[in-house]
């Protein structure tokens, strides 16, 4: 503890401060309130949680380049994680979810699984700050759904919410009019509901997780897959309100379908029967002469 690696330190505390920031606007929205202003903060609070995310993942890369990881900043990065991926996602699924009107009891639900999901997240990094402290990582995939992965799911949808301001509604109403605003509204807190309980589950779960990012940008790959990543940042500069949705929810829910497929595959392969060996023949023994 006499020195600290001060950049990485700085990095990790960046992301607390930009969960606090999240939970901060969060609370200024009141449920049921669709103004302007609860748009903007509701999409101000997803992108906090979104640059909480790219702050966690900035602290490690330069503490491992720099060489300067210490016990003492990766439980520094689990505490900031517990705030910017357990508690602050948890505050804003409170204003995502349905509010007191027109149903109370639809309400005390959301409150019941936005502390789930709390509690899980924090037995997530409990037991992966324990695993990693026996075996550290190298590669493997992780256990369970990363903290950060579920709460970009709800992050996601708070941005989602946050554009859907009433000019985009009437403009989409024009196109589809059975695609009314009301409509719109109630599937996002309906899915927020019923989404982040299950996203609780599966960071609790030993399903296995792929190091997303890790694959796609490190090491030495074709020409071809260095033109793909490019024409997505592309796409995620035109389109980022949409393409956030289906990249945090695939990656949540797509991974464990595949996983429980190929299991069942796996199992239900017809194993082949044992070719028949023919057993040899006695051979006959005649007297000489």
């Amino acid at each position: 503890m006499k020195k600290i690696a001060v950049i990485p330190t700085l990095l990790t505390l960046g992301n607390s401060v930009c969960g606090f920031g999240s939970i901060a606007y969060a609370s200024k929205i009141s449920t049921g309130d669709s103004s302007p202003a609860s748009d903007w903060y509701f999409a101000l609070s997803g992108w906090l949680i979104v640059g909480a995310m790219v702050f966690d993942a900035l602290d490690g890369y330069v503490a491992r380049l720099a060489k300067t990881t210490s016990d003492f900043g990766m439980q520094l990065d689990s505490l900031c994680d517990a705030v910017s991926f357990g508690l602050a996602p948890a505050f804003l699924l409170l204003r995502l979810g349905p509010g007191w009107t027109p149903i109370p009891r639809l309400h005390q639900a959301l409150a019941v699984v936005a502390a789930l999901y709390m509690v899980c997240a924090l037995l997530r990094l409990a037991r992966y700050n324990v695993e990693a402290a026996l075996e550290p990582p190298s590669g493997k995939p992780f256990r369970g759904l990363p903290s950060p992965g579920a709460a970009g799911c709800l992050a996601s949808l708070a941005i989602l919410r946050g554009n859907l301001t009433d000019a985009h509604l009437e403009t989409l109403s024009e196109r589809w009019p059975w695609l009314r605003p009301e409509v719109l509204r109630a599937a996002i807190e309906t899915w927020a509901t019923l989404g982040a309980l299950a996203i609780a589950l599966l960071m609790v779960s030993r399903l296995p997780y792929p190091h997303l990012i890790k694959q796609i940008l490190r090491g030495r790959r074709h020409f071809r897959h260095l033109v793909a990543v490019i024409l997505f940042c592309a796409g995620f500069v035109l389109i980022r309100e949409l393409v956030l949705v289906p990249i945090f929810w695939l990656y949540a829910l797509g991974f464990p379908v595949l996983y429980l497929w190929a299991r069942s595959t796996r199992g239900a392969t017809p194993t082949l029967p044992a070719p028949a060996v023919e057993e040899p023949r006695p051979i006959e023994r005649r007297p000489a002469g």
